[in-house]
């Protein structure tokens, strides 16, 4: 009995301390808070204010958008990791709501900060890019999806010449193979950046290496259909002269079918 008084006792102490930890402020109030620390330039604070509303007033109105403008304040402080863990958890939890374009948004802009150049690990623009198609496809209308193109082709272009580092990388010590894989990628992948000439020119110099001339010759057929003025074809055009070849498309080629997926005009044999 004694046992029994000094649980519920105990609990109720517990209850009431929890009581006490709560922000008995109503959540209108908490949010104008954390409002000004905001529009103050203390975004830290603010994000954590933020947070406080949501958690102590999961059920208001004022809740939702707490959530997402803890990120936002997060974002502005600095702290990339955080704001995009906090926007993730709004978008899991409030997919299609009017913020929700606004925390990928957020989530775009924080990888984007955290992106590297060329010679280094690309993941943060592939986390970027994929978030950015998510944006526009989710959100098309959304004032964020129209910035999203200019955004698109920054993080792809990234990519591709993280890939093309790596495939010169690949191809001066002589690994052919994994050179061309890395070719291949920014040809089928990336084929809108400036990389591409360079990409089926390297394509042109690596299927020479293995003696695959018909590939080479493919390559250099649709390097020089494409772009024709372009410098880099008059190297893949040398390049396959000093061997007694000409430029020669294969239609059963890879590189050929990638460019046909790609909806440009179908390239004649020559």
């Amino acid at each position: 009995m004694v046992l029994a008084l000094c649980l519920i006792v105990s609990a109720c102490a517990s209850s009431n301390d929890a009581a006490k930890m709560l922000n008995p402020d109503p959540p209108e109030k908490m949010y104008a808070e954390a409002d000004q620390l905001l529009s103050r330039g203390k975004f830290e604070a603010a994000a954590k204010k933020f947070e406080d509303l949501d958690r102590d007033h999961p059920y208001s109105p004022e809740a939702r958008k707490a959530m997402v403008m803890a990120a936002y304040a997060y974002y502005r402080a600095g702290k990339t990791q955080e704001a995009i863990a906090t926007a993730r958890r709004y978008t899991t939890m409030h997919p299609g709501t009017k913020e929700a374009a606004l925390a990928h948004h957020i989530i775009i802009s924080s990888y984007f900060d955290e992106m590297v150049g060329p010679n280094r690990d690309q993941t943060n623009a592939r986390k970027a890019l994929a978030e950015l198609q998510t944006l526009k496809a989710r959100y098309p209308d959304s004032p964020y999806a129209k910035d999203a193109d200019n955004r698109i082709r920054i993080a792809q272009d990234m990519i591709a010449a993280h890939e093309m580092e790596v495939g010169r990388y690949y191809l001066k010590r002589k690994n052919y193979l994994a050179a061309i894989n890395r070719f291949k990628t920014v040809v089928t992948d990336y084929q809108t950046t400036a990389h591409v000439e360079e990409a089926l020119m390297r394509l042109v110099e690596a299927y020479m290496a293995l003696g695959i001339k018909q590939e080479a010759q493919t390559a250099a057929a649709v390097l020089g259909h494409n772009f024709p003025n372009s410098p880099w074809y008059k190297d893949a055009y040398a390049l396959l002269q000093s061997d007694g070849l000409a430029p020669r498309e294969d239609t059963g080629s890879w590189i050929s079918r990638a460019w046909r997926n790609f909806k440009l005009p179908k390239l004649t044999s020559g």
